[in-house]
């Protein structure tokens, strides 16, 4: 990548949530990185909070929760200061789609 490039974003490809984080997290360690280093993630974002929320309103404080808690740790992910063991709802669960057509 071209150090005139100003940043680079990282996509989840279908990784489990807590999988994408810790990738993200070991890139933006890496010493020399001329660019900045970021996510657009979709499914490794709200995987977890959707399988909680199910279209009910009584799931949507915790699904909320959910959403904050991975949006903060890929944050911090986006830093390479992510330091914690990201459980969710949807752990170990692949968000690989075969075939998806965007």
């Amino acid at each position: 990548m071209p150090p005139a490039v100003p940043g680079v974003v990282f996509l989840s490809g279908g990784q489990p949530e807590e999988e994408a984080t810790a990738n993200l997290n070991a890139m933006n360690r890496l010493s020399n990185r001329p660019w900045a280093l970021t996510f657009s993630f979709a499914r490794a974002l709200q995987t977890s909070a959707t399988m909680i929320w199910q279209g009910k309103a009584e799931n949507v404080q915790a699904a909320q929760q959910e959403m904050l808690k991975i949006a903060k740790a890929n944050g911090m992910a986006s830093l390479g200061k992510f330091e914690g063991d990201l459980a969710t709802a949807a752990t170990g669960k692949s968000t690989f789609v075969a075939n998806n057509a965007y």
